[in-house]
């Protein structure tokens, strides 16, 4: 049974645009570490091999104190590695991957097309190919069937299941027929579970860190123990801090600062947060409670969901000019109770009646 460490879209030195830039800083060094955590575990799990299917970069130019920590920790593997470069990283004569000196267990694949290398020691072969350019429409697997020659064949590729997808398209014909014990796939940033088509284990390993609202919740790596006709995979968290979205019902709430503090978890301050804000209620200040909160957590930004108050509403009924704006807006609001820009435009509306001013748009 090889045991087998799966990882994919480190996406080293990204931009982290979302977060102030001091933070943003010190994501971008928090994130070289990966690499390192990441030879670890390698360690502690007892790794044959490991296997990483592509975008460990997140673009052709790289720190050059990222380009040493990625080498560094690579030779730290007690394994074998293989890099499958992706659409981010992808291969070529002034790439990293060419100007770099790699350890010597560190296989870099350079074709756009599969090429195999046996490991007879392990009764295995890896199987692998690069992305040369950021988009790669022909499929990876087109054509390709392992050798049924006992051995426990492995397939270390960058690419979508998307139909017609520009990165890498493979489909599950071709999964099917690919004869591979176990398929290490990377482009997906959300892991999902073990699947099986035909005779062949596949999975996304997923991202190990978020990098936005679209990632949230734990990400980590895949420990795989594969031999023929038996495949088991297991999430082995190894992110630094998770992007979270929270939702806060301020019904009721005297004090809205008071409410999503009282939402938050207590290791808020090590993780990234946006924040829904729901329910009935003057509209709040989103500045303010951003600067509160700031110290709190790591990250932090607001957005209001929240709706006028009934009470306000029964103010339809009057005979005047508010009355019959607000019966104008009630009936807009019926018929679409989820725009919020609805919301806005009647706060703003009766800001301007009243003779009063709202906070700035956001």
């Amino acid at each position: 049974m090889l045991k087998i460490i799966h990882g994919a879209d480190f996406h080293l030195d990204s931009p982290f645009s979302g977060l102030t830039p001091e933070r943003a800083a010190q994501r971008r060094r928090e994130l070289r570490e990966l690499p390192g955590r990441l030879a670890r575990l390698a360690r502690e799990e007892g790794a044959d091999l490991v296997l990483l299917s592509g975008d460990l970069l997140d673009s052709d130019r790289v720190y050059q104190e990222t380009a040493q920590a990625l080498v560094r920790a690579l030779g730290d593997m007690p394994c074998p590695v293989f890099l499958a470069p992706g659409n981010h990283d992808f291969w070529s004569p002034r790439s990293p991957y060419a100007a770099l000196d790699w350890p010597d267990q560190v296989h870099i694949f350079r074709s756009p097309r599969m090429e195999g290398v046996e490991l007879p020691g392990l009764n295995c072969t890896v199987w692998g190919r690069a992305f040369l350019s950021p988009h790669q429409e022909e499929g990876p697997l087109t054509g390709f069937r392992a050798p049924e020659d006992g051995r426990v064949h492995l397939g270390c590729l960058h690419g979508d299941l998307a139909p017609q997808s520009a990165y890498g398209p493979i489909s599950q014909e071709e999964i099917a027929g690919s004869g591979l014990t176990y398929l290490a796939l990377g482009h997906i940033h959300q892991h999902t579970e073990l699947q099986r088509t035909g005779n062949t284990f596949w999975a996304y390993s997923g991202c190990p860190e978020g990098r936005g609202f679209d990632e949230t919740g734990e990400k980590g790596v895949l420990c795989v123990e594969a031999e023929p006709g038996a495949v088991s995979a297991r999430l082995i968290p190894l992110c630094r801090r998770r992007y979270e979205l929270l939702t806060v019902d301020l019904t009721g709430a005297g004090d809205p600062l008071s409410a999503i503090r009282a939402a938050l978890p207590g290791d808020a301050g090590e993780h990234i947060f946006r924040i829904l804000l729901t329910g009935e209620g003057e509209r709040p200040d989103l500045a303010a409670l951003e600067q509160a909160l700031a110290p709190l957590c790591f990250g932090v930004s607001l957005r209001d969901r929240t709706r006028l108050p009934l009470d306000l509403w029964k103010r339809r009924d009057e005979d005047t000019l508010t009355g019959l704006f607000l019966r104008e807006m009630w009936e807009l609001c019926r018929q679409d109770p989820d725009d919020q820009r609805l919301q806005l435009a009647a706060r703003y509306g009766l800001a301007a009646l009243e003779n009063r001013e709202e906070g700035a748009l956001l």
